[in-house]
């Protein structure tokens, strides 16, 4: 069948969920720019899909409404690949709000192909180097399990391009994680570059010493907000001289 309706991203991903603070996230990579663009969908309180190979966005709402609705993750995912038909074509990746995981893997999906599962995570991925790429995103996952959920979804990236990656080569990466909120406590991403995870580890580094802190004190759902002065004076140095550094000096 040839694909009509969705753009081909040949991915590695990770969807997942922290037992203990109940934050949901995708971390993802792939040769084609901006992949954190069209792959990693989330909800507050719902879950988290990622939606690759020939990407079908929709399956990925299909599916959070169901969760949100009240289906467990196989549940949602059986019943949005039912409507969609290009299923063949489709590679996603699910965890519900509970921990539950769901992975589908289309037959017509580019070869190296497959996932693995498990209690708060599933790990999927298509045209890659081969299993161990899977492999190696699960065993991080699993042996890293009382980090903070970021900080494990990071590694596994790593540990996925360490393993091989993306057979054509390297182009994007991205990393999302919710908590409470309707916004994400961290969305990082690099859109182009030769080698996408080293920036996107430079840019996550940055990102929880100086952005973490002033997103943590934003509105909240209840109307609260609270920015502590010592968050307001690390903002208002340089970028170079806040703790990790980066940025520029000059106006």
């Amino acid at each position: 069948m040839s694909p009509t309706r969705s753009i081909e991203a040949n991915t590695f991903s990770i969807v997942a969920r922290c037992a203990s603070t109940g934050e949901s996230g995708v971390a993802v990579a792939s040769a084609v720019p901006a992949v954190g663009s069209i792959c990693p969908f989330l909800r507050a309180g719902v879950g988290a899909v990622s939606t690759q190979s020939w990407v079908n966005p929709y399956l990925a709402v299909r599916i959070l409404d169901a969760m949100q609705a009240g289906s467990d993750a196989q549940s949602a995912l059986d019943k949005a690949l039912a409507e969609d038909g290009e299923a063949n074509l489709r590679q996603v990746g699910v965890v519900d709000a509970s921990g539950g995981s769901a992975s589908w893997t289309g037959a017509d999906c580019t070869p190296w192909h497959g996932e693995a599962k498990g209690r708060d995570f599933a790990a999927q991925g298509n045209m890659l180097t081969g299993a161990p790429v899977i492999a190696a995103m699960a065993e991080t996952f699993q042996r890293t399990a009382g980090q903070p959920l970021e900080d494990r979804l990071m590694a596994c990236l790593e540990a996925a391009q360490a393993a091989g990656g993306d057979k054509r080569g390297r182009q994007s990466a991205a990393l999302v994680v919710f908590g409470a909120e309707a916004y994400a406590k961290l969305d990082v991403r690099v859109d182009e570059d030769p080698d996408p995870i080293p920036r996107l580890r430079r840019t996550f580094d940055v990102a929880k010493a100086q952005l973490l802190p002033f997103i943590a004190g934003m509105p909240k759902r209840d109307g609260g907000s609270a920015f502590p002065p010592e968050v307001m004076d690390l903002l208002l140095l340089s970028p170079p001289d806040r703790p990790a550094g980066g940025g520029s000096a000059k106006p």
